[in-house]
């Protein structure tokens, strides 16, 4: 079994931004543990956000579709990943792929969730881009089409 040093350990030395939420009411998750690197993620440092309802990484951003999801989960318990987008301290928006798991504790008695999160800015830029070069390639492919078969007319009219 793993200590409980060595597992913190792990934990701040993971790559990926790790939180708890601790589930009060229906609506509310607050968190109640974050990783260095979700500080450096967001720009936040612990102390300003502990405590506080994770909602506040969407800023005023929360007509997403994976919220819907997100927000079936917490209320269900379970498991999901969506990407969805945040918002740094800064104000800069970043796209983050958050992975959620439901955990109930039985010393307790209550529900928390785990937040494992990765900045997948690039990856959504770069889907974005060859979205966007795929349409122009086929753009193109009309034109040719078009030109070849006004060519072909103009050559039968002749």
């Amino acid at each position: 079994m793993i200590n409980g040093q060595l597992m913190q350990l792990v934990i701040n030395a993971s790559n990926d931004g790790i939180v708890i939420a601790e589930k009060e009411g229906d609506e509310d998750n607050i968190l109640i543990y974050v990783n260095p690197a979700f500080e450096r993620l967001t720009g936040y440092s612990r102390d300003e956000i502990l405590y506080q309802d994770c909602r506040f990484l969407q800023s005023g951003d929360r007509d997403q579709p994976a919220l819907e999801h997100i927000r079936r989960t917490l209320k269900q318990g379970g498991v999901c990943r969506e990407v969805l987008r945040n918002y740094r301290k800064d104000g800069t928006a970043f796209w983050n792929e958050l992975s959620l798991s439901t955990v109930k504790s039985e010393a307790d008695g209550n529900t928390y969730f785990v937040g494992v999160q990765k900045d997948v800015t690039a990856q959504v830029k770069a889907q974005k881009r060859i979205a966007q070069l795929e349409k122009e390639l086929a753009d193109a492919k009309a034109e040719i089409a078009r030109l070849e078969a006004t060519n072909g007319e103009n050559k039968t009219a002749n």
